[in-house]
C-alpha cells in the first residue's frame, strides 16, 4: 500500500467515525469504468449501507454554469461533456430532487464534499439486468422504468439542485458541445482501435456538418432532468415498495437537463445487453401515449438521431477503454453497438450519415 492509499484510508476512517460508523466493516465491490469505488458497510445497527469513495481530484474539473464553449474546451473533457467529475454534491443534489418526486434514489446518510465521500442507502442487488438474466420477464420491468421517465419528464427541469445548507449543484444543459464531444470519441478512437487510417480533413468536416442538425435539435429539446446513464445495470427492483418507488435509481451523479429521448434511448438501446426491437417499439409506444401523430413523428426522428449519436459515442468510448486503458472486456459489446447504429441509420432522416459510414468505415472495420 503506497502513501496515497494510506492517506485515503485514514480519511475514510475519519469520515466514518464522524458519521457514527467507525466500527463498520468494509467490503469493497468490483470496479467498472468509473473513477469512483464503492464498499458495502456492515454496520452494528444492521442497516444496509454503501460507502461511495469519489476523490474530487481523480478527474478534471467540471464545467461552471457560466462557462462558454471555448472555456470548456480549455478545461478539458469533463467540462466539454458536462460530466460532474466525481463530485459528491452532484449525487446528493440529484438524489434530493428525485426523492422530491417520490422516486427511489438512495437515502444519503452522510457526506463530505471536500473529501469526496458519502454513505448512502444500499438498495440491494436486484438489478434489472441480473433479474432478466435469471429469467424474469423484461416487459414489466421496462414498463416500470418508462413510467419513471414519464414522471420525471412531467416536470420542467430545475436550473439548480438543492444539496444542503443553502448550497446547490447546477443542472447544466446537455448542449451541442457536450453532444458533439461524445460523438467525436468515435473519430478519435475508432481508427486507433480498428487499424483504419485517421479520417481525412474532408471526412471530418462532412461528419460535423451531418451531425449539426442533430446537435441543434438535442440542445433545443434539452428540457427535462436526465439521469444520463439510465439502463438495466443502474435500475434496482425494490419488491417491498409500491408504484414508481419500486424502481431504485443508481449512478445518476452526472445528471443534466437533456432532450426527453436521451434516457429513453439509453434504456432501450442498452450497450451491455440485448433489448429486443419489439420491446423497444412497445416501450416507445407506452411513453408516447397521448402524443399527437405529428409529435410522435418528431420525437421518433429526434430519438433516431440522438440514439445514433449515442451509439457512435459509446463505440468510441469502448474502443478507448480497450485500446488505451487495457480493458478488453469492452470489445464484446462492440458488435451490438454496430448493430444498433445500423438500425438507427435506417431512419430516413439519417441517410447522409448512413452514406458517411458506408464510405469511410468499411464493413470489415466494424468489429
Amino acid at each position: 500500500m503506497n502513501g496515497q492509499d494510506v492517506e485515503r484510508g485514514s480519511r475514510i476512517a475519519g469520515f466514518l467515525w464522524a458519521a457514527g460508523l467507525g466500527e463498520a466493516q468494509l467490503q469493497w465491490l468490483p470496479g467498472d469504468a468509473s473513477t469512483r469505488r464503492y464498499a458495502r458497510l456492515q454496520a452494528p445497527s444492521g442497516r444496509a449501507l454503501i460507502l461511495m469513495d469519489a476523490p474530487p481530484t481523480a478527474e478534471g474539473a467540471p464545467s461552471g454554469p457560466q462557462a462558454d464553449d471555448e472555456t470548456r474546451r480549455r478545461a478539458g473533457y469533463n467540462a466539454m461533456s458536462r460530466l460532474a467529475a466525481c463530485r459528491v454534491d452532484a449525487f446528493v443534489g440529484a438524489a434530493t430532487y428525485l426523492h422530491g418526486l417520490g422516486l427511489s434514489a438512495p437515502d444519503v446518510v452522510a457526506f463530505d464534499v471536500e473529501a469526496g465521500l458519502a454513505v448512502i442507502e444500499d438498495l440491494g442487488d436486484a438489478l434489472f439486468a441480473r433479474l432478466i438474466e435469471a429469467g424474469a420477464d423484461p416487459e414489466p420491468l421496462y414498463a416500470a422504468a418508462v413510467d419513471v421517465l414519464s414522471r420525471l419528464h412531467a416536470e420542467p427541469a430545475p436550473s439548480e439542485l438543492s444539496v444542503a445548507n443553502g448550497e446547490g449543484w447546477p443542472l447544466l444543459s446537455y448542449d451541442a458541445l457536450a453532444l458533439k464531444t461524445g460523438a467525436d470519441l468515435f473519430l478519435e478512437w475508432w481508427p486507433q482501435y480498428s487499424g483504419l487510417g485517421s479520417f481525412s480533413a474532408d471526412a471530418v468536416a462532412e461528419w460535423e456538418n451531418l451531425w449539426a442538425p442533430i446537435l441543434a435539435r438535442g440542445e433545443a429539446g434539452a428540457s427535462v432532468f436526465a439521469h444520463r446513464d439510465f439502463h438495466a445495470e443502474n435500475l434496482v427492483w425494490l419488491e417491498g415498495r409500491e408504484g414508481l418507488a419500486r424502481v431504485g435509481l443508481l449512478d445518476f451523479q452526472d445528471a443534466v437537463r437533456a432532450h426527453p429521448a436521451w434516457d429513453l434511448l439509453s434504456l432501450l438501446q442498452d450497450a451491455r445487453r440485448e433489448v429486443e426491437p419489439e420491446l423497444e417499439r412497445a416501450m416507445l409506444a407506452r411513453y408516447l401515449q397521448g402524443h399527437t401523430a405529428e409529435a410522435r413523428e418528431v420525437f421518433l426522428s429526434d430519438y433516431a438521431g440522438l440514439a445514433a449519436l449515442n451509439n457512435a459515442r459509446i463505440t468510441g468510448l469502448f474502443a478507448r477503454l480497450s485500446k488505451r486503458d487495457g480493458k478488453p472486456r469492452y470489445r464484446a459489446f462492440l458488435p451490438r453497438m454496430w448493430r444498433l447504429l445500423a438500425r438507427n441509420l435506417e431512419h430516413p432522416d439519417m441517410a447522409g450519415l448512413r452514406a458517411w459510414f458506408d464510405r469511410h468505415v468499411p464493413v470489415e472495420a466494424r468489429a
